[in-house]
C-alpha cells in the first residue's frame, strides 16, 4: 500500500474527492491524479463518479500525461457520449500530443455535438 493509499483508506469518498479538488486547485496535478485514481479504484462502480473522472482527466492533461488524459476522456465518452467537456479535453490532449489525425476526428465529433 502506497503512502497516499494508506492516508486515504480511512476517509470517506467525498473527503477524498474534496482533497483531490484542493490539490488540483493548488496546481498539484500529479498528487490530485493519485488521489482520484485511488478514489475510482475503490469506489468507481458507485454512482456519482462522473465529476471525479473529469477531474482525473484534467489532472492528467495539466500534468502532461497526455495519453492518460486521452484514455480518460474516451472512458468518460463511453459512459456519457454527449459530454462536451470530455470531447474538448480529448481534442486538446490529442493536439498537444501531436496526434493531429486523431485530433481532427475528435474535432469533427465536437462539431457534431455543437462544441467549438
Amino acid at each position: 500500500m502506497t503512502h497516499i493509499e494508506s492516508m486515504l483508506a480511512s476517509r470517506e469518498p467525498y473527503e477524498v474527492y474534496q482533497w483531490a479538488r484542493e490539490l488540483f486547485d493548488g496546481r498539484e496535478y500529479i498528487e490530485a491524479a493519485q488521489a482520484l485514481e485511488y478514489l475510482l479504484a475503490e469506489h468507481g462502480d458507485t454512482m456519482g463518479t462522473g465529476e471525479a473522472r473529469e477531474l482525473l482527466a484534467r489532472s492528467y492533461y495539466h500534468s502532461a500525461q497526455l495519453m492518460r488524459a486521452v484514455d480518460s476522456a474516451r472512458e468518460i465518452l463511453e459512459r456519457d457520449p454527449g459530454n462536451a467537456y470530455a470531447v474538448i479535453l480529448l481534442v486538446r490532449s490529442l493536439q498537444r500530443a501531436g496526434r493531429t489525425k486523431e485530433a481532427a476526428a475528435a474535432e469533427r465529433m465536437a462539431l457534431a455535438l455543437g462544441v467549438e
